[in-house]
């Protein structure tokens, strides 16, 4: 029997890398996408040699409208799992941001995440089964200190809970994960200064991995890892609106992000 596959945007580190690991040690065969080729070929090798997974690279910028619609392409032809994990943060303010970075980012978490979901979803419904991951952030579920960012993020939730709505009885899932701080490479390459954060507030890929994984298998369409971010995002929903922005700004002092 043929093993189910899928395809991952922004696997080379991080929460892409880990959610790569994971499909392949169980069982998939995977279509990676992303931008460093010489990144993107040493993880599909070392996922050959250690899983025995069939690993198809993609090269592709998906700030870039050919890119997008090249992956487009290849959802168009059938997969089981998209996990939608491109994005990025910007560092500084909106008004002083160089706006073509700013209009990469929404490309990027929007754009995309919309794009390459409308070419996987026929090939799903006709299956019958099919799961869509669209990895967007604690940030989307609060009014952040990064305002373009944030808002992508929000985007990225509400348009997976109304999919997740649209798509009942279907066997198709399309789910959010919303974490909180994760060592990753996402702050640094942003450009976002992270001192002084409570250690307290990070996660670990594998646990938000493997809590996310335990969460689809549950349909939880909204996945907030991590017990202290669970406590934040409820208690965000019965204090006044003001008060959150005030507590998240007084979080989010002196890391300038866009």
């Amino acid at each position: 029997m043929s093993r189910p596959v899928a395809l991952i945007t922004g696997p080379t580190s991080g929460l892409g890398e880990g959610f790569a690991r994971r499909y392949a040690a169980d069982g998939y065969d995977l279509v990676l996408v992303a931008r460093d080729a010489a990144r993107l070929e040493r993880l599909a090798a070392e996922l050959r040699d250690e899983a025995g997974a069939r690993v198809e690279e993609l090269r592709a910028d998906l700030a870039e409208a050919a890119d997008r619609a090249v992956v487009a392409e290849r959802l168009r032809a059938g997969v089981d799992v998209l996990v939608n994990n491109a994005g990025f943060g910007t560092s500084g303010e909106f008004w002083t941001a160089d706006y073509a970075l700013l209009q990469s980012q929404l490309d990027v978490n929007v754009t995309a995440v919309m794009q390459l979901t409308h070419a996987a979803l026929p090939s799903m419904l006709a299956a019958g089964s099919g799961t869509v991951l669209n990895v967007a952030s604690v940030a989307g579920l609060l009014p952040g200190r990064g305002s373009t960012y944030s808002a992508s993020k929000a985007w990225v939730v509400s348009f997976s809970e109304g999919l997740a709505n649209g798509l009942g009885g279907t066997g198709v899932g399309v789910y959010a994960l919303c974490p909180g701080f994760v060592h990753t490479e996402f702050h640094e390459r942003a450009g976002i200064d992270m001192a002084g954060t409570s250690s307290l507030l990070w996660l670990e890929v594998d646990d938000v991995v493997r809590e996310t994984m335990a969460d689809i298998a549950k349909g939880k369409v909204v996945i907030v890892p991590g017990l202290q971010y669970k406590a934040i995002t409820t208690g965000s929903r019965v204090v006044p609106r003001n008060l959150v922005r005030a507590l998240t700004k007084v979080v989010g002092k002196g890391r300038g992000r866009t």
